[in-house]
Order: structure tokens, then C-alpha cells, then sequence
């Protein structure tokens, strides 16, 4: 799966303007239910003179993991619930007709396979109605704009191991993470270096015997459990 890399305090933008309405779509990477509805309250903030701020969000599956989601952020247009893959979605049409702001920015993200991110359309309405088809290819549209904008990244199942080696061992390790197609997420200094460590899963095997011989088995990792980590496209 994918997500985006842009933060809530720089998402990327993409924007359209149909028949005199302008449509903004804004996209940022978040991990759960609470940080999208923070992203979409400072969206709507932002933008106070908007007719609709529509929006879409999704988390979980390939990722370190789903959140729960409590409440709804508007009573009647709202749905949050599990899509396929146990990936969880949240999304409004803030007003709109049903079915023609949130789930067409839905189904943008689930053809290109995103997760752990949030879009959001604003939409500055411009006097001429656009009906249920114009609606549904404006929203579709903004947000593959905005999405075409962010900073896109694989994520990559993982493992999380904690290592701990004398210090004139440590270059080696880290030779043998990076060989590994690893990740040092930690490091920390005492009388030895303890290193935590991701790991691609299909690599764990492979990393772990590498680790017996290289050290002649005096050196154990510990199976922290699963992570994940993002691969920039």
C-alpha cells in the first residue's frame, strides 16, 4: 500500500474551479481517527467562508496498525466504519447531495491503493448547481490533484528487533541493517549500543542468520513485533 508523507501543517494542495465554483483539495498523512478530525477542524478554520469542506479519510491495513474511530464529525452524512484489508475510513459530504463529495474522494484514494492519510475538499461555491455528476467528477477531481501533489511512499511491512552489541561491534551491525535493506529506527549509548531496528518481514529470517554467523551466535535480536516503514516514491 501507499500513503503521503506532507504533515497537517503543510499538506499538499491541488484546485479546480467548475462553472465559478473552486474546488481546493489538501491531503496530509495522519495515523488514526483523532488526527484527521484535528486536520479537518483546522481545514474548516482556514477556510470560514466556505459553502462545504468534504473530506475523506483512511487508515490501517498495511500500516503499523488501524485505529479506532469514536463519533462523527457530522451527524447524517457522515460513515465511518472497516473497508476491505481492515482498513478503517471517515468520511463527510459536509452537505452535499449523499454520495457526491465522500465517497468519490474515497474511491480516488482506494484506486491508488492509500492509506494512513486524509483528503479534504473545500469547495467556495459560485452560484451555478452542478448536479450529482458534476459534483462527483469536481470532488473525484480535486482530490487526484492534491494527491499528484504530495509526496508519496510505499509502506512496507515490518518487523521491529532490538539488538544490543559491544561498541566494536557496531559498524558491523549497522553494515549488516543497511545490507538488509533495514532501518535504525533508535540507538541508544550505555556501557553497550542497544539498536532497534525495522526490518522488511521477508527479510527477518535472512537478517537473523546473518546475525549468528557474523557473530558466532553470541548475539540474539529480540522480536519487538510488527512495524512498518515508508519507502519514498
Amino acid at each position: 500500500m501507499r500513503t503521503v508523507l506532507d504533515l497537517p501543517g503543510e499538506p499538499a494542495v491541488g484546485e479546480l474551479e467548475d462553472r465559478k465554483s473552486v474546488f481546493i483539495g489538501a491531503v496530509c498523512h495522519v495515523s488514526g481517527a483523532a488526527e484527521a478530525l484535528d486536520f479537518l477542524a483546522a481545514r474548516r478554520k482556514a477556510d470560514p467562508k466556505a459553502r462545504h469542506v468534504c473530506h475523506c479519510a483512511i487508515w490501517g491495513g498495511d500500516s503499523a496498525g488501524p485505529a479506532s474511530l469514536t463519533g462523527s464529525d457530522n451527524a447524517g452524512s457522515a460513515h465511518a466504519g472497516q473497508g476491505s484489508g481492515n482498513l478503517s475510513e471517515h468520511m463527510s459530504d459536509d452537505g452535499e447531495p449523499s454520495g457526491t463529495a465522500g465517497k468519490p474522494i474515497l474511491e480516488v484514494l482506494r484506486r491508488n491503493d492509500m492509506t494512513d492519510c486524509i483528503v479534504t475538499v473545500t469547495r467556495y461555491f459560485g452560484g451555478i448547481l452542478l448536479g450529482s455528476g458534476g459534483l462527483i467528477r469536481a470532488y473525484s477531481s480535486a482530490a487526484s490533484l492534491a494527491l499528484k501533489a504530495a509526496k508519496q511512499a510505499k509502506i512496507t511491512p515490518a518487523r521491529r528487533l532490538m539488538v544490543r552489541v559491544d561498541y566494536p561491534r557496531y559498524e558491523r551491525l549497522k553494515q549488516l541493517v543497511e545490507h538488509s535493506q533495514g532501518q535504525v529506527a533508535s540507538e541508544e549509548f550505555t556501557d553497550r549500543v542497544s539498536l532497534t531496528i525495522d526490518l522488511p518481514a521477508d527479510q527477518q529470517e535472512a537478517f537473523t542468520r546473518s546475525l549468528t554467523n557474523l557473530f558466532n551466535g553470541q548475539i540474539s535480536p529480540q522480536d519487538q513485533g510488527p512495524t512498518a516503514f515508508y519507502q519514498p516514491l
